[in-house]
């Protein structure tokens, strides 16, 4: 990713859009926000991408508060990603991104409003989106013509000025760096576990499935129970 890190210094946000096409799977609104959210966060708070020691000191983290094509925009761009550890996922539903340092747990948060930008979608562009995406009814024609749409918002999106985010200086508060713990192996599936999600029953090591216990998962409408989506 070296070269994506000089992307990113030279803040080349159509290139980066690129990457993030391959990451993400396609190009849309929401993942250009997230990139041109992460360049102003990073520019505001006088950071680059992650590089390889960053990654590993987890050296900034990048708290998001949405689980959408906006939280790969900001993986893609800052190198912070749930798999790093340098990326913090609050479940509020909002289209942001706290970019801090955890040198001195200084921040900045950059949210983006919806409502303001739809002044930059062509007229129908929503209802179009609503009938494909969210109805899942639209004709192939339907579908082409709006990734076309997609493709040229976002590219608008990647020069969105300034005055287009809500930007903040924020404070922090400390939070612990990933730990590293023993596996413990499950004495009812064999599987190895993290320590930190066994339960004991009668003494014996058990997983949070094995043991019936309540676990979470992230799907797209957020944090939930997984007993509250299996079946469904």
């Amino acid at each position: 990713m070296l070269a994506l890190n000089r992307l990113v210094e030279e803040r080349d946000a159509e290139k980066i859009l690129e990457y993030a096409r391959e990451f993400h799977g396609h190009v849309c609104p929401y993942l250009a926000l997230g990139i041109r959210a992460s360049l102003i966060a990073m520019e505001e708070l006088g950071v680059g991408r992650l590089d390889y020691s960053g990654s590993v000191d987890e050296s900034i983290l990048a708290i998001v508060e949405v689980n959408s094509c906006f939280t790969d925009g900001v993986q893609v761009a800052t190198g912070c990603t749930l798999g790093n550890n340098s990326m913090i996922y609050i479940d509020l539903g909002k289209t942001a991104l706290t970019l801090v340092k955890r040198s001195t747990w200084e921040g900045v948060r950059v949210y983006t409003d919806a409502e303001k930008l739809r002044k930059y979608y062509p007229s129908g562009t929503t209802e179009l989106f609503n009938k494909v995406v969210k109805e899942r009814k639209g004709t192939p024609e339907e579908r082409k013509r709006l990734w076309g749409l997609w493709e040229s918002i976002a590219k608008t999106m990647l020069y969105l000025p300034k005055e287009e985010f809500k930007i903040e200086r924020v404070k922090v508060p400390p939070i612990e760096q990933a730990p590293i713990v023993e596996s413990i192996r499950c004495s009812r599936c064999g599987e190895l576990v993290m320590s930190t999600r066994i339960v004991y029953i009668n003494e014996e090591p058990l997983c949070m499935r094995c043991a019936n216990e309540k676990y979470h998962a992230i799907i797209g409408r957020g944090i939930v129970d997984v007993n509250s989506f299996r079946g469904c």
